[in-house]
């Protein structure tokens, strides 16, 4: 975190939109660290922390959607370059599809908070055409508003106390997987009841 925090301090927000958008396609820089960062020096006095989140906003979507793009245009040829055959090798090409095929598109908002899948699977539903750019957009932006702003105004909340501030990082990465399993939950409830109450008064008519 220390490397992150001189190069943000030095380069500012072009660092961390930059730093993002390569965690985006599987380079491998913790997503969760790099916020943090970017909000510590926030925090600092070096950077203006709403604007940070906005910046931390566009590089996640950015790099998310290149993943969704290049998948959606090359399709299974895309297994072909080197890049790509090690982000999706074989196996693991079978076990997103396996997900998508129990969860549906919701797979597309839990990759947010799946650190190693998260490209593959962007890159496996634009592969298979079945998902719309704005469905993509819209499950993993909603996603995005939830770990963004709690991993950027945690750094700059934290700044100037680093024990408590890692302390609240591992609390938070169990904290976000716990939100989106009772967001699911939720929504699940929600379209259920929806579906119940529509078969019942089908069956009145």
């Amino acid at each position: 975190m220390d490397i992150l925090i001189a190069l943000f301090t030095d380069y500012g927000y072009f660092a961390v939109f930059f730093i993002l958008l390569i965690c985006g396609f599987g380079v491998p820089i913790p997503e969760d660290i790099t916020l943090v960062a970017g909000g510590i020096i926030a925090g600092l006095g070096f950077a203006d922390v709403h604007l940070m989140f906005l910046v931390g906003m566009a590089g996640v979507l950015i790099g998310d959607g290149t993943m969704f793009t290049m998948g959606r245009i090359f399709g299974e040829r895309i297994q072909q370059f080197p890049l790509f055959r090690r982000l999706l090798p074989p196996h693991r090409f079978a076990h997103v599809q396996e997900k998508f095929e129990k969860y549906g598109h919701w797979v597309l908002f839990i990759a947010r908070f799946l650190p190693g899948l998260r490209s593959p699977i962007f890159i496996t539903a634009g592969m298979s055409r079945r998902v719309s750019y704005l469905r993509f957009l819209l499950m993993d932006g909603f996603a995005a508003l939830i770990s963004v702003p709690l991993w950027v105004y945690l750094g700059y909340f934290g700044a100037y106390n680093r024990d408590w501030l890692m302390k609240w990082v591992e609390r938070g990465q169990v904290s976000l997987l716990a939100l989106a399993a009772v967001i699911i939950l939720l929504v699940g409830g929600y379209y259920l009841r929806l579906y119940l109450r529509r078969r019942r008064e089908d069956s009145t008519e």
